[in-house]
């Protein structure tokens, strides 16, 4: 049995039942000694990165990427994907997004879910109500929410194997927080699920090589064995937000094969991975990351590639998140927003991904029309792109661009902003008409870190400055205070001036920080 420190709440009996714990406890048992082995390697290849390597696709797999075969059925409720919404797992939100007109909802307890204790729980709670269909939600305002007849199809993802629990110890060890959420949620729903004609389907974020991978295929076969269970029947997407994980994808899919349905990319943790595998070199500083869009050669390399190795599989290649928001109270600027997000998704349909993204509901329609008029049929397995060439020159092409001052401190703002938020239950945040998760916040403060940790003379301002300490400083004292004088209140202003004291230290520190959420997960209950 696990030992649950956590603070109590109304539906932790049912969620955390006995069984359920045993459940988790086993998965933990077996499987977190290889999560640890596998965060080792990681530290291993970062090490060599810094050292001057580069990444290469493998030539130990050579025979998997020139194999003949393909992954396993994918099922009748995940074979048209063409608009995916995403979000947190608040009662509220988990409703709204099913009832979007997506045709998938990613219920996500990673980058847009503040993981306390709290959230945690209740968000299990909710999805074990929304798998069985009973979900419903009255506002303070009396305002009633409940699903309607036809709704998107549930996918869960569970944090990256880089978390850790804390509230749910193992002889005396927190254990891995993907099992945990991923135990939770298919102890729970798996078989519920099933006899509603759907499954327990799943969004795994993260990884970074195919033995990665295959740690999750040991888990899912295990859980599934242990569950009564039908071999197959749970079902994966993967998504490529890595750098190494990019030149792996031939291996992550065979590694998952009977579990798999496709990969989706992950732009903005992609993002964040370049910027971090490289962080200490001079030759991979990307511009502000306003300037760094799909259209650029390495991201374009990526995506493309991403098709082409997914459909020769038979397996879906799902575009990126948008990440605008309706502007209401602007009509220009939203118009020029939603241009943007239509040509993003002329882009990803033209190019023949089978669905996308989408962060607001308001944006489903949008992306819906433009699948609806390139897509005729559920997907586009059909469209092999063998006409994609990619090197591994190609993949690692740094982004053209520059970094203006008003770029320097959007940075400051967005990072401070987003661990306030963050710091006070709160992981995905609109900020400046965008909707910021924990990744693009961790793409603000690894490019200051970056920018800053240059050898003299440093990095450049397109205004000719050198970036340096003495700005750096201004800059956070200056978005500090500006947010400090616009806060609602007195708790607000507390978390705004620990999140620039965070930021500072992330910034200062010699060594860069994996990830922001380890370092602050210290401070939720």
């Amino acid at each position: 049995m696990l030992k649950i420190t956590g603070p109590a709440g109304d539906r932790d009996a049912e969620v955390l039942s006995p069984e359920a714990q045993a459940f988790v406890a086993d998965l933990a048992t077996r499987f977190a000694p290889r999560v640890q082995q596998i965060l080792k390697a990681r530290d291993a290849r970062q090490a060599r990165f810094d050292a001057g390597e580069l990444p290469a696709f493998r030539v130990d797999t050579r025979d998997i990427r020139e194999g003949d075969w393909r992954v396993g059925p994918i099922p009748a409720d995940l074979q048209d994907r063409r608009v995916e919404i995403t979000g947190p797992t608040d009662r509220k939100m988990v409703i709204n997004a099913l009832n979007s007109g997506a045709r998938v909802f990613m219920a996500d307890f990673e980058d847009s879910l503040a993981p306390s204790w709290r959230n945690l729980i209740e968000g299990q709670a909710n999805l074990k109500d929304a798998a069985s269909g009973s979900i419903e939600f009255t506002s303070p305002e009396g305002k009633h929410y409940s699903l309607n007849p036809r709704h998107a199809v549930l996918v869960v993802r569970p944090r990256g194997w880089h978390l850790l629990e804390k509230h749910a110890l193992l002889n005396g060890a927190p254990m891995p927080a993907a099992l945990f959420d991923f135990g939770l949620y298919l102890f729970h729903n798996a078989k519920i699920l099933e006899r509603r004609g759907s499954g327990a389907y799943f969004y795994l974020p993260k990884l970074e090589s195919s033995e990665e991978a295959q740690l999750w295929e040991d888990v899912i076969s295990h859980a599934e064995r242990v569950l009564g269970l039908a071999r197959g029947s749970v079902k994966v997407t993967v998504l490529i937000e890595t750098l190494p994980a990019a030149f792996e994808m031939d291996e992550i899919l065979h590694a998952l094969r009977e579990h798999i349905v496709g990969l989706n990319c992950g732009r903005w943790d992609y993002i964040f991975s370049f910027i971090k595998k490289f962080h200490r070199r001079r030759d991979f500083v990307f511009p502000e990351r306003g300037q760094v869009t799909m259209t650029a050669p390495c991201m374009r390399a990526y995506s493309q590639l991403l098709i082409k190795t997914c459909h020769r599989r038979g397996a879906f290649a799902m575009g990126g998140m948008a990440a605008q928001i309706p502007i209401k109270h602007d009509e220009s600027a939203n118009a020029a927003a939603l241009a943007k997000v239509r040509a993003d998704k002329e882009r990803e349909a033209g190019d023949g991904h089978d669905g996308t993204w989408v962060a607001h509901p308001g944006l489903v329609p949008v992306a819906m029309e433009i699948f609806d008029k390139h897509m005729l049929g559920p997907n586009q397995l059909d469209k092999r792109r063998e006409d994609v060439s990619v090197s591994a020159a190609d993949m690692l092409a740094v982004p053209k661009g520059s970094i203006t001052a008003a770029g320097f401190r959007n940075n400051v703002d967005v990072a401070i902003q987003y661990l306030a938020a963050w710091l006070a239950g709160n992981g995905c945040v609109p900020i400046h008409h965008l909707m910021e998760d924990a990744a693009t916040a961790e793409i603000a403060r690894t490019q200051l870190w970056q920018w800053l940790h240059q050898p003299e003379p440093g990095t450049r301002l397109s205004d000719g400055r050198v970036m340096d300490w003495p700005m750096f400083d201004e800059v956070l004292t200056g978005q500090r205070a500006s947010l400090l004088d616009a806060a609602d209140d007195a708790a607000q202003q507390t978390h705004i001036r620990r999140a620039a004291d965070i930021l500072h230290g992330l910034t200062y520190t010699e060594r860069l920080e994996p990830f922001l959420t380890t370092l602050a997960y210290a401070e939720l209950d």
